[in-house]
């Protein structure tokens, strides 16, 4: 999959499990990932949600969790809005409660990518894989697909996607 087909995946009907469903497989072919998904921020409410998911049997959406406003992941994340790795499965077992999914998983890295919107961050890509993967030369790419997904997120945020 290419950044045209997400482009024209993006425009069409059926927003915004279509267009999510897209970057999910650009992203595969692109940057690569085992486990993917999408977290979708309500900063009002303070509480976020999963809204796609590659593994949705391991890691289903829906449901909110509150946002933990003291975690590094908030601060570096959502406030900085800068993108946060964990490049080894030590880091995957300090920054994640449910580290043993992760890690039974195969994955021992990961790239929490913001996507930001006038200044505010509205979600984050979530991409995890094998130790040593993600680095910041994969960031200007990241940054493309984080633009792209500006427009399913507000989709959801104002909930249209009912």
């Amino acid at each position: 999959m290419t950044l045209e087909d997400l482009s024209c995946a993006l425009g069409s009907p059926g927003q915004p499990q279509v267009g999510l469903a897209a970057m999910d497989a650009a992203l595969a072919s692109m940057i690569g990932h085992r486990l993917f998904t999408v977290l979708v921020l309500d900063e009002a409410r303070g509480l976020n949600q999963r809204f796609h998911s590659s593994r949705p049997v391991e890691y289903p959406v829906g449901g909110y969790k509150p946002l933990m406003r003291d975690s590094e992941y908030f601060r570096q994340v959502v406030t900085l809005g800068e993108p946060r790795f964990c490049r080894e499965r030590a880091d995957i077992i300090r920054a994640f409660p449910d580290h043993e999914l992760i890690l039974s998983l195969g994955c021992e890295s990961c790239v929490n990518m913001p996507i930001r919107w006038n200044g505010h961050t509205l979600g984050a890509l979530n991409l995890l894989n094998v130790a040593g993967h993600y680095s910041e030369a994969q960031l200007p790419l990241l940054r493309v697909f984080a633009a792209l997904a500006v427009a399913p997120l507000q989709w959801i945020l104002d909930g249209a996607e009912a």
